[in-house]
């Protein structure tokens, strides 16, 4: 089956357990948000399913094969990460460099990207700015035909104009392509829109994974008073509160009950932001 298979995935660094036995798999061909806070594990994660480190027990297998020293990931897939693991040599050199190293790498579309973007080919990486470092990094990852990807924080140092730009060309990309896409990042506004499932991690668990579509429909607020707000939420599975000029506000996980509204009571879809923020405030659904 065509999919990242995580089971039963724990690693731990001295006194931190920084994944705690978490599984779960990534679909083949969509966009994927991979969200938690600073430190929740995300990193060490894509380190461990990239092969970049070893889990300490536990299995990932990419399209059915282990990911364990196994040379065979080496075309499968890529991540592009904030560590640069690249020498200090000019990009156009480095560009050629990765020409050799990756059979799908795409030359030509490197420099047409890197047009795009206006990155000098000629500097060398030590003397590129915090944002144009990350577009390097950006350039690689899309001009690498891998079938699967992952952008750990992509936009990192980047202005509007360029953070557009790439989710713009990670759109193109995807469509023309169909490849696996996940998009590791703490702005979870500007991907909302373009991831399909999301998979939330905090402490080391995994709180959840979901599509973006069953999530939406099953989170919702109530608001309205205290006294009314809180009497709906009797024996509902609540994230968390807010309470702005006298109003309270419930972040509620679940299907609307009807029977418990009144004409006080204001329902009213809930954004991904939102929604992360207070299941990672309280731990979990």
């Amino acid at each position: 089956m065509n999919s990242i298979s995580v089971k039963n995935v724990s690693k731990r660094f001295k006194n931190t357990l920084a994944l705690d036995n978490i599984s779960f798999n990534i679909e083949h061909g969509k966009i994927h948000g991979l969200l938690g806070r600073n430190g929740a594990g995300k990193s060490t994660l894509i380190n461990i399913i990239s092969n970049r480190i070893f889990a300490d027990s536990g299995d990932i297998t990419i399209d059915d094969e282990t990911v364990v020293e196994n040379n065979k990931m080496h075309d499968k897939i890529y991540c592009m990460s904030e560590s640069n693991y690249y020498p200090n040599y000019k990009v156009i050199n480095i560009f050629k460099w990765t020409n050799e190293f990756y059979d799908c790498f795409d030359f030509d579309k490197a420099l047409n990207i890197s047009k795009q973007f206006g990155l000098n080919v000629n500097k060398k990486l030590k003397n590129l700015s915090t944002g144009y470092n990350s577009i390097f990094k950006l350039v690689i990852a899309l001009s690498l035909n891998t079938p699967y990807v992952i952008f750990d924080e992509p936009v990192l140092g980047l202005d509007a104009n360029h953070r557009e730009l790439f989710y713009k060309l990670l759109i193109e990309d995807y469509e023309k392509n169909g490849r696996t896409v996940i998009i590791a990042t703490h702005l979870i506004e500007e991907v909302a829109n373009l991831i399909e499932d999301v998979i939330i991690i905090d402490k080391g668990k995994l709180l959840l994974q979901s599509s973006i579509e069953d999530l939406m429909m099953e989170g919702y607020t109530v608001s309205g008073t205290k006294q009314d707000v809180e009497k709906y939420c009797i024996d509902e599975n609540v994230i968390g509160y807010d309470e702005i000029a006298g109003m309270k506000i419930a972040y509620v996980m679940g299907y609307i009950k009807d029977d418990k509204l009144n004409d006080r009571l204001h329902i009213s879809s809930i954004n991904l932001q939102k929604l992360f923020v207070k299941l990672t405030d309280n731990g979990g659904v």
